[in-house]
């Protein structure tokens, strides 16, 4: 069993930034590969980022690419989320999910956090 939680949302103008975190504890977590999602209002699920736990392979969403960095770091179990040059169209529920095989398709992903609240006013 992986327990996720994250932190670090708020509310932000456009052009700012902020890093989201995940700490997770369980079983042989740090071997998980790490993504965050996120959903707005209406919509879908969609991917944001992911990261590998040997942190050799990262991928982005082609609409956060060049702003949003995914990074790790296995000694504490956390996973981050840098987000510059924020924007209106980045207001979601930002989650962290873990799994041993998934990528970038949320349907894959096994755990999840409850979820922060990202919100980019123009």
């Amino acid at each position: 069993q992986v327990q996720l939680v994250e932190s670090g949302g708020g509310l932000v103008q456009a052009g700012g930034s902020l890093r989201l975190s995940c700490a997770a504890s369980g079983r042989a977590v740090s071997r998980y590969t790490m993504g965050w999602f996120r959903q707005a209002p209406g919509k879908e699920r969609e991917f944001v980022a992911a990261i590998n736990w040997t942190l050799a392979r990262k991928s982005y969403a082609d609409s956060v690419k060049g702003r949003f960095t995914i990074s790790r770091d296995n000694a504490k179990n956390t996973v981050y989320l840098q987000m510059n040059s924020l924007k209106p169209e980045d207001t979601a529920v930002y989650y962290c999910a873990a799994d041993h095989e998934a990528w970038n398709d949320y349907q894959e992903y096994d755990y999840w956090g409850q979820g922060t609240q990202v919100t980019v006013s123009s």
